[in-house]
């Protein structure tokens, strides 16, 4: 189990997620179908919280909650899709609402699947940190992500528009997934999911922030440290930002590095003050 993955998925929940992943990969199904049917399947179980619980009620019989899933999503989903769905029903979840985040990074990974065999794995990446950087230099887009009046997929459906023709689909279908933010901000939910593309390729993410372009050289020997610090490869994403008073904020994951002329003179001034 990725350590990108939602942090209450551990446990008995975590088994279940990797019994489910497990069944995605196997899956010779196309990933993006199977990847989009995810998110449907997903969609309709946030809608029906009967439903869900039943799926998830431990005192079931398996078979019978696989019985059920065969015939609500049989006739609407593929084989390979309703597989993946039978895997996740007939596992053990600490809450009803763990299944659908399974099902949901399950998706995620199957259209990861999808854009590693087109060998677009990395194009995908750049255009998910730069739909990031977009929606957060675009205020009224950021608004409109966030609003908590207007529905997910009116979300989905925005953020789809603008992207349209603009970047893989791949891409696109995760991004309209993140802008239901089900469970979290679009931005943090985008985060997540690339944090998942980076863990399939067994590096983590770093986000630098300069207030200077990196030369090759700096970048490289920064990106090497990092890499000595955590112990696998490390991938920068750089972003230019004038209130950066010399040095780097790094942060990687939840470890902050902030190595900036501010903080070491609001560190300074709190000592004076002390």
């Amino acid at each position: 189990m990725s350590a990108s993955t939602p942090g209450h998925l551990r446990g008995v929940s975590g088994s279940s997620l990797d019994a489910v992943l497990a069944a995605v990969e196997s899956s010779g199904d196309a990933g993006a179908e199977l990847g989009g049917q995810l998110f449907g399947v997903v969609a309709t179980l946030d809608s029906s919280p009967a439903l869900r619980r039943v799926l998830t009620d431990p005192s079931t019989e398996d078979e019978a909650k696989r019985g059920l899933a065969t015939s609500v999503f049989g006739q609407a989903v593929s084989a390979a899709t309703l597989e993946v769905v039978r895997t996740a029903v007939g596992s053990r979840w600490s809450a009803g609402r763990d299944l659908t985040d399974g099902l949901e990074v399950a998706g995620v990974v199957a259209l990861l699947k999808e854009a590693a065999a087109s060998g677009q794995v990395d194009a995908v990446e750049t255009e998910l940190f730069s739909v990031a950087r977009l929606v957060t230099q675009t205020p009224d887009l950021r608004s409109a992500l966030s609003d908590t009046t207007i529905p997910g997929v009116g979300k989905s459906d925005l953020i789809g528009r603008v992207l349209d023709g603009k970047a893989q689909p791949v891409t696109v279908a995760i991004v309209r997934q993140a802008a239901r933010a089900r469970t979290a901000s679009f931005e943090r939910t985008l985060d997540r999911f690339a944090d998942l593309v980076a863990a399939r390729r067994g590096r983590l993410l770093a986000e630098v922030r300069t207030a200077t372009e990196l030369g090759q050289t700096e970048h490289d020997r920064l990106a090497a440290a990092l890499t000595a610090r955590y112990g696998r490869d490390v991938h920068l994403n750089v972003i230019l930002d004038p209130s950066v008073i010399g040095g780097l904020a790094v942060s990687v994951a939840d470890d902050v590095i902030d190595g900036t002329m501010s903080s070491r003179l609001e560190t300074a001034r709190r000592q004076l003050a002390g």
